[in-house]
C-alpha cells in the first residue's frame, strides 16, 4: 500500500485508534505542514508529520514503550504508506 492508495489524513488515523484502542481522550494533529523541507515531508504540507494525544484503559498498567507500542501497531498500515513522524504522548485516565 502506498501514500497514493491511503488517505493519510487524522481523521484516518483517529479512526484506526478509535477501533484499536476505544480511548477516553484522543486528538490527533497534523504537523505536517509545520515540517516543510525536513526530511519525510512530501511537499504537499499534510499527511506526514502526526501528534497523538491519547488516554485509553488499553494502556493501563503498561510501560510507556508498551503503550507507544499499541499506538505504533494501530497505524502500522499508515507508517507502511509515507506516514514520517508520530510524536506519541499518553494521558493518564481521567479521575471518576
Amino acid at each position: 500500500m502506498t501514500a497514493d492508495t491511503l488517505n493519510i489524513t487524522a481523521d484516518a488515523l483517529h479512526a484506526a485508534l478509535t477501533q484499536a484502542l476505544t480511548p477516553v481522550h484522543l486528538e490527533v494533529l497534523d504537523e505536517s505542514a509545520a515540517h516543510a523541507g525536513h526530511a519525510g515531508a512530501n511537499g504537499t504540507g499534510q499527511g506526514t508529520h502526526f501528534r497523538v494525544r491519547v488516554s485509553s484503559p488499553a494502556m493501563v498498567g503498561l510501560s510507556r514503550v508498551a503503550a507507544h507500542r499499541l499506538v505504533y501497531d494501530a497505524v502500522q498500515k499508515f507508517t507502511d504508506a509515507g506516514l514520517h513522524a508520530l510524536a506519541i504522548e499518553i494521558l493518564p485516565l481521567p479521575r471518576t
